[in-house]
């Protein structure tokens, strides 16, 4: 090998060399995921970093571009800005010397949802990194809805505007859950956002008096609910065993009188039929020493001998007997 061929191939090592130095003195970060919310701004932060030795390092190249699409979507060159509307830099007075490169989009939609790239190129050195932001959407308060229908009715609830797909939930009013028995849709509309809508079928006599309809996102979390107080069913449902279990007004005040009654008339029965087992007592008692005393005597007036046994009490009821007879 010539002098020659040795000095090219020292020449382009020191290039090389000094490619991987002015590359190892620039960086750039981001936060390597980013959420975004439809309809709002939505910021993908990065920032330049450079090494010690670099000094009032200068951005000459800016360029932003999402995975998959052709055309960039913001350049800066050498002062030159290149931007598709909706997008620019986060930095209002941005300029070479700041090194705060983020990417403001003025109103997100579905379709920025995705993996981006920032390239930056400075007089010390240039560098690529990597962000990712997941665009989503708020689902609107759920409406609730009353279909009377034949039976029980039927509740229908409905929440648009979120993504991506959620669910609804259905509870009564002592918190039970009842989705289990509901049917819920999922559809998605023109702009790509979900359109929920669930049905509870009510049952004739397990009716609660309110229900509420819970709508979450698809990380589980609330987002709205609404609570539908249910009319009372036609008398014709109710008198063939079709009514809910709910008691109205005028039964909470009938109920308590019917029950106090019943009680103060088993009362008094029950006094009645002590008072005449009484009575029906006494008198088989006073009849049971008539009968004594006429066996005793044998139907004579005369009193008895001091042979004869005669208890006391035997003796006040056979001299009432008498002297009613003298009488």
């Amino acid at each position: 090998m010539n002098m020659a061929s040795m000095g090219i191939l020292l020449i382009f090592a020191l290039i090389c060399v000094s490619i991987n130095a002015d590359t190892d003195f620039v960086k750039v970060e981001c936060k390597a995921q980013q959420t975004g919310q439809y309809g709002q701004q939505s910021l993908l932060e990065c920032v330049v970093r450079t090494t010690a030795d670099v000094v009032n390092a200068k951005i000459i190249v800016v360029t932003w571009r999402k995975k998959g699409d052709n055309k960039p979507l913001m350049v800066y060159n050498r002062g030159e800005k290149q931007l598709q509307p909706g997008y620019k830099f986060a930095e209002p007075s941005w300029n070479v010397q700041n090194m705060n490169v983020s990417l403001l989009i003025t109103n997100t939609a579905l379709k920025d949802s995705g993996n981006y790239f920032c390239y930056v190129m400075t007089d010390s050195g240039d560098h690529t990194a990597d962000i990712s932001l997941d665009v989503t959407a708020k689902y609107n308060k759920p409406k609730i809805y009353y279909d009377p229908g034949t039976t029980g009715g039927t509740l229908m609830c409905e929440s648009d505007g979120g993504f991506p797909k959620g669910r609804i939930g259905w509870f009564s009013e002592l918190k039970d859950e009842w989705t289990s028995s509901s049917q819920m849709e999922a559809k998605k509309t023109g702009s790509g956002l979900f359109h929920l809508s669930s049905k509870l079928p009510l049952q004739p006599g397990s009716r609660f008096s309110n229900y509420t309809c819970i709508v979450y996102n698809a990380s589980g979390g609330k987002e709205g609910e609404n609570t539908f107080v249910l009319p009372d069913l036609p008398p014709e449902r109710q008198e063939t065993g079709q009514g809910p279990e709910k008691v109205g007004p005028a039964a909470k005040i009938v109920a308590p009188v019917v029950v106090i009654g019943s009680l103060i008339i088993g009362l008094l029965l029950l006094l009645v039929v002590l008072h005449r087992r009484r009575s029906q007592q006494a008198c088989e008692k006073k009849q049971s020493s008539l009968h004594k005393f006429n066996r005793t005597w044998g139907g004579h007036h005369q009193v008895p001998d001091r042979g004869s046994h005669v208890e006391e009490g035997d003796l006040e009821e056979i001299g009432e007997t008498w002297h009613g007879s003298r009488a």
